[in-house]
């Protein structure tokens, strides 16, 4: 009896070693983010024209998060709020930012909320932090922690000046990590400055898209057959007036200017599918970079955008809305304990990242985020972290627009241009998730999208069918607006 029991105790000490070598490392982390993509540009998501070999490989070897949004914006430079969510955790009522109403108010606007911030957080917790990203509309008390910061706006269509200085930027991190014989773990904020406008492709990209960078105001681009073809939700104009007048996005982009013809928007299309190809091969770049130093594996990599974007969809350019194609981004992770090829819906918040990100390194997370962890959604034991998503945009004239989702039910509300616009839309995700309006019925619409919307893919707010729906989600509006601390009451505020 002694024997076998001596036996198995001399194995458990030889494997002590062993068990001590391959101890659980602290996780990096590689958060990448894009400015101005919207969920539909990629093959994950169903595209089949712009192509993302390095992406499509993170979401096989990933999770891809189907109800991903950013909560929206108190200004036109929409990802300034918005990337103040991702460094701060917290509200889009209760950041900080010119423009933001609350700026003033502690009581919603602590003080110091940049040394609760990501890379705050994260120093102190022993990482190595390192920033590449475009300059401007974010929150630089916070950027300028990154113990690394290499900010600089890059969207032209050559190597030394898009996207591939931002790649290069990491990678000189990296082959300067791989000689250092002691490594702390290191989060690197790998941000690019496209697919945002001016959309200058490469050459052999632009080629491919069939698209030409155009920078004539009075000239259309000519139709070229190779271009990508026209969004489902292509319109001509939006129905009414989208309530921010001479907006940037919707009057001055280059290249498109007010216009929406279909070969206007097609070029835009391919001129923004070549940026993101471009994107897709720097990020190839960076994960062989890590696969050669033997660190891919304790990374976890998150790809997302700062908000989606419409070009062309809806007869919109900008991203100044709330169409699921602007109001939701991609989102794909991949990692340890995230089971390949998964999908969730999620119905998370870009505020939700910085909770995420200190909980998958098991970092306490600071007490004045208001965002939550899905780390759970990530490792396939919860399919969402809440059940209602709430978004607005009030840069523009006020109130603005607000929406609210549950379930499979959307809501959007206009009260802008002083009044003078006041709408709303009911939306049935489920039976209509591209947000088909009647004008989409249009016989010179469905002629030109080459698009035949089913008979009930329409705004369904005026049907007496769905007065009961309506009337529970402008309830919900209504409370989510005061939770949050939402200063714009729109014009019939339910109780």
């Amino acid at each position: 009896m002694k024997k076998p029991c001596l036996r198995v105790v001399i194995l458990l000490l030889l494997a002590l070693p062993s068990l001590g070598n391959t101890a659980e490392r602290p996780p990096n982390i590689l958060f990448i983010l894009t400015d101005d993509q919207a969920p539909e540009t990629l093959s994950a998501y169903g595209n089949t024209v712009c192509q993302t070999p390095h992406l499509d490989r993170l979401a096989a070897e990933g999770i891809t998060i189907d109800g991903a949004h950013h909560m929206g914006s108190w200004s036109g430079a929409v990802c300034r709020p918005s990337r103040t969510m991702i460094m701060t955790g917290r509200s889009v009522w209760h950041i900080p930012g010119k423009g933001s109403p609350h700026h003033d108010n502690p009581a919603l606007v602590p003080p110091g909320l940049a040394e609760q911030s990501l890379p705050a957080v994260f120093n102190r917790a022993g990482y190595e932090t390192f920033r590449t990203c475009k300059k401007g509309n974010s929150y630089p008390p916070a950027n300028a922690l990154f113990q690394t910061v290499r900010d600089m706006t890059r969207r032209e269509g050559n190597n030394p000046d898009g996207s591939a200085w931002h790649a290069d930027q990491v990678l000189e991190y990296l082959h300067q990590r791989a000689q250092t014989p002691a490594k702390k773990p290191f989060l690197i904020y790998f941000g690019f400055s496209h697919p945002h406008d001016p959309r200058n492709g490469t050459p052999e990209l632009l080629e491919k898209y069939g698209a030409t960078n155009s920078w004539d105001p009075e000239n259309p681009p000519e139709a070229n057959p190779k271009a990508p073809p026209l969004p489902p939700t292509w319109l001509p104009a939006h129905p009414f007036p989208h309530g921010h007048p001479t907006l940037r996005d919707e009057e001055r982009v280059q290249g498109v200017m007010t216009r929406r013809d279909p070969a206007t928007v097609r070029n835009e299309l391919g001129r923004e599918y070549a940026c993101i190809e471009n994107i897709d091969q720097q990020i190839g770049r960076v994960l062989a970079q890590l696969e050669s130093m033997g660190e891919l594996d304790n990374t976890y990599i998150f790809f997302t955008a700062d908000h989606g974007i419409a070009v062309g969809r809806h007869g919109l350019m900008g991203k100044q809305n709330l169409y699921e194609h602007t109001w939701k981004v991609p989102f794909i992770a991949r990692g340890p304990g995230i089971a390949p090829g998964t999908r969730a819906q999620g119905n998370l918040y870009l505020m939700d990242v910085l909770p995420t990100l200190c909980d998958v390194a098991q970092i306490p997370i600071p007490s004045t985020v208001e965002g939550k962890s899905f780390r759970a959604v990530l490792e396939g034991k919860q399919h969402t972290i809440r059940d209602v998503v709430y978004g607005v945009y009030a840069g523009g004239t006020k109130p603005g627009i607000r929406a609210v989702k549950e379930g499979h039910w959307k809501l959007i509300k206009y009260d802008t241009m002083n009044g003078d616009v006041r709408k709303t839309q009911l939306f049935n995700l489920a039976t209509n998730p591209l947000e088909l309006l009647s004008d989409h019925h249009d016989p010179s619409v469905r002629s030109t999208s080459d698009v035949t919307p089913a008979p009930g893919q329409l705004n369904l707010a005026d049907d007496p069918e769905f007065r009961e729906i309506r009337a529970y989600l402008e309830a919900l509006l209504a409370a989510e607006m005061k939770r949050l601390d939402d200063p714009f009451p729109l014009w019939n505020p339910q109780p």
